[in-house]
């Protein structure tokens, strides 16, 4: 069996865990493959919602095992909360959720050094979520993380204090006041109720279920344009969140990816710093923003809004080889007569249509077309045949210029307000 990818093709907040949780059904697995706790995924459904940071968006299916993968950052604290909020909704987490050894922990002194490196730079500052992600990702590639098959061995403690040590060493340097002793008895509580989850080698685990002939949804975080690669460097997060993440954040071949879903708005956001050519700075943003209720599910900031960017989403498909779009929150643009479309950029003066290695306002000038809108309520719209002919022709747009089909249509939040078509 092969391995379906879904992930984003924006700056994140797509609507991943909406579509993890429609599309649940037809898989075994669903596996988280990278990103840790800044990741908010939303659900909704039966009158709830719920969102989720570092769980799988399959947990809530009784008879569907989530992986948490070894390319996944843990925050021990934010994770036993997830457990128990869910727990506080009767869904029981250990029978159905499995951990990879080789997951990183996100230690106090991580969330500590992020804090400390956004103040320093100021106005210059990143955006970061204040999890602790960065610090512990680049102690992953330098060799230093504490990993959660760490947490079982007799001298994980040595481990963590020659780690804090190293972290404090570095926080010496930054104007920046703390109290370690604030956040570490609540880790190393949560770390013992780790002890007791699921903990397997979970790249021998997913190739076994994958030959036993088992269905498995790899699910990202984050989005595309923000991959530490390809992303609006430095204005990215500090993982993969490309399909060639799902291989090295769970241990599967290249050979073994099946179906790429690449899910992105029917217009633009973004949260935190970092160039975005298409954004909107006037009271059309504004109404955007209230209409989409464009606020961050894991941090409550604003989301920056502005109009659909063709080159950058062509972009994005591109490099993760996408075979099936999702398009999101069209019933948002319900509110305008008129939807513009970014189709270009001019650059020193040259038409460009492709995303520039440099992608800044004061160089990078947008060019939009104006497409006929879909004014009114599309919320209740249940069928294919009930879509707006202007909506139709508008999907038709992006996958002319994309080059692959829209096979899922979102109509609002809720599981139910989702169209699969033909």
């Amino acid at each position: 069996m092969k391995v379906d990818v879904l992930l984003g093709l924006q700056w994140g907040d797509e609507g991943k865990g909406k579509i993890v949780d429609v599309l649940t059904p037809q898989y075994d697995i669903i596996a988280r493959f990278q990103g840790g706790p800044n990741a908010g995924h939303t659900l909704e459904f039966d009158g709830m919602k719920h969102v989720l940071h570092t769980i799988p968006s399959g947990i809530f299916r009784d008879d569907v095992m989530n992986v948490i993968g070894n390319g996944v950052v843990i925050d021990p604290v934010i994770f036993q909360k997830e457990v128990d909020d869910l727990a506080s909704l009767g869904v029981d987490v250990n029978p159905r959720l499995l951990i990879s050894r080789k997951a990183h922990l996100i230690l106090p002194t991580h969330r500590l050094l992020d804090a400390a490196n956004e103040k320093e730079k100021g106005k210059k500052k990143i955006g970061s979520t204040l999890r602790g992600i960065g610090p512990t990702y680049m102690d992953k590639t330098g060799r230093n993380g504490l990993r959660v098959g760490d947490i079982f061995r007799p001298d994980f403690k040595q481990r963590y204090d020659q780690l804090v040590k190293k972290h404090c060493g570095l926080l010496s340097h930054f104007d920046f006041e703390y109290d370690l002793s604030a956040f570490e008895p609540d880790w190393l509580e949560s770390i013992e109720r780790m002890r007791g989850m699921q903990v397997i080698d979970s790249e021998h685990w997913l190739n076994e279920q994958l030959d036993a002939g088992k269905r498995v949804l790899a699910e990202g975080a984050q989005g595309a344009l923000l991959d530490i690669d390809f992303g609006s460097y430095p204005f990215v997060t500090s993982s993969t969140t490309t399909s060639a993440g799902a291989c090295t954040g769970l241990g599967i071949a290249p050979t073994r990816i099946g179906e790429v879903i690449g899910i992105f708005k029917a217009y633009c956001t973004r949260v935190g710093s970092g160039p975005f050519p298409s954004e909107l700075h006037d009271e059309v943003g504004d109404k955007l923003r209230e209409a989409g209720n464009e606020f961050g599910a894991t941090t409550g900031r604003p989301r920056r809004c502005g109009w659909l960017d063709m080159p950058a989403l062509h972009y994005a498909a591109m490099i993760n080889g996408v075979t099936t779009l999702c398009m999101m929150k069209a019933d948002v643009l319900g509110d305008f007569d008129t939807v513009p479309v970014c189709t270009h950029y001019e650059v020193d003066g040259e038409h460009v249509d492709k995303l520039p290695y440099v992608v800044d306002e004061g160089t990078l000038k947008p060019h939009t077309q104006d497409m006929p809108g879909w004014p009114g309520d599309q919320t209740g719209v249940r069928t294919e045949e009930e879509l707006p002919k202007t909506l139709v022709e508008y999907m038709a747009y992006i996958e002319a210029k994309i080059g692959s089909p829209i096979g899922i249509v979102s109509l609002g939040p809720n599981r139910l307000q989702t169209i699969i078509r033909k």
